[in-house]
């Protein structure tokens, strides 16, 4: 019988031994939740604006590198229709950043489409929408990588939320023949 208090208390003894060291943290710490959602004030020329997002980044200040965003579940890019998220929000990426001072978020914009018939059916952003029946203009972007230099501070645990305005009516122009143009103005509104 003492051999059985014996394997008892040895186990006991290893099992509260290990359970201090089995969750390591790193000086810096594992950092927190950290979402970027999007408003928009819309280019009022259409029913619809469907911008895909093809990248989005965070650079801490203390590393060489840009952490990048997942758009959920395995996507590899997230289209939003601007017009949808007039007095409203969406998220267009969210993960788990370090711990740490940030100085920048860069976001690449691969597409955009105006459509002028009709509007687009669904959500607000998804990993993919469906292109409306009717007129449309593909809008040429020269420069589809967004740098906006806002400094924000992510905490050890909790969640960090930025809201972003894509001003659409500043961000497209038509360029004459039909032809339209996207240098895309987006701001910070806040960092929560």
């Amino acid at each position: 019988m003492r051999w059985l208090f014996a394997a008892i208390g040895a186990c006991t003894l290893g099992a509260l031994a290990c359970s201090g060291s089995s969750s390591p943290t790193s000086p810096s710490g594992t950092g927190a939740t950290f979402r970027l959602m999007l408003t928009d004030s819309p280019f009022s020329d259409a029913k619809s604006v469907l911008v895909t997002f093809s990248e989005v980044t965070a650079h801490r200040d203390t590393e060489a590198d840009f952490t990048k965003l997942p758009f959920g579940a395995g996507a590899t890019a997230r289209t939003c229709d601007l017009k949808k998220l007039q007095d409203a929000q969406d998220v267009l990426g969210v993960g788990a950043l370090p711990a740490g001072h940030y100085t920048q978020v860069r976001l690449v914009v691969s597409s955009a489409t105006i459509y002028f018939d009709n509007a687009a059916a669904g959500d607000a952003c998804a990993p993919t929408i469906a292109a409306p029946e009717g007129r449309s203009a593909s809008v040429e972007i020269p420069s589809g990588e967004v740098k906006l230099n806002r400094q924000f501070e992510v905490p050890a645990s909790g969640t960090t939320t930025m809201l972003l305005d894509f001003d659409g009516d500043r961000s497209i122009r038509e360029t004459g023949n039909g032809r339209y143009m996207m240098t895309p103005v987006i701001a910070v509104l806040s960092v929560e």
